[in-house]
């Protein structure tokens, strides 16, 4: 059992996810500062600051006028908190993007790869054909 074991380690496939699940924590980390720290300020820039998180609907208990999100929770009412949700799912369809337009570069950068390696090496001349020596070589019996 422990050999079955050390040869599905071993096989690449497991190793190659490995990999993969490694390299996809460090993107996260760079795309999620990336929308954070570069694209929602600017974001903020032109829509004056405007932030949803601290929207809410207290559903039950009572809550200080002009309260966040967190003091409204931490009083212990139940609240609709519609600002966070809909600020994730923004900061989702950034994500979306930016993922979108690098994986849309990485392919470009992999196309023009491809096609360098596939483009032919100088063509040698073309010498004569089949036929063409063919027809030589009856020609020069004839003669």
């Amino acid at each position: 059992m422990l050999q079955e074991f050390r040869n599905f380690i071993a096989r690449g496939n497991v190793m190659d996810m490995a990999v993969g699940i490694i390299i996809g924590a460090a993107f996260t980390a760079i795309v999620n500062s990336l929308v954070a720290d570069l694209i929602n300020p600017l974001i903020g820039l032109f829509t004056g600051g405007f932030d949803f998180t601290d929207n809410y609907l207290v559903l039950a208990g009572t809550v200080p006028d002009g309260a966040s999100l967190a003091q409204a929770r931490d009083a212990g009412a139940s609240v609709f908190a519609y600002g966070a949700f809909l600020m994730a799912v923004l900061n989702f369809l950034i994500i979306a993007w930016v993922v979108f337009l690098l994986v849309k570069m990485v392919n470009r950068v992999k196309e023009a790869a491809a096609q360098e390696q596939a483009a032919p090496a100088e063509e040698a001349p073309a010498g004569p054909s089949e036929v063409d020596l063919l027809i030589e070589i009856r020609d020069a019996l004839q003669r």
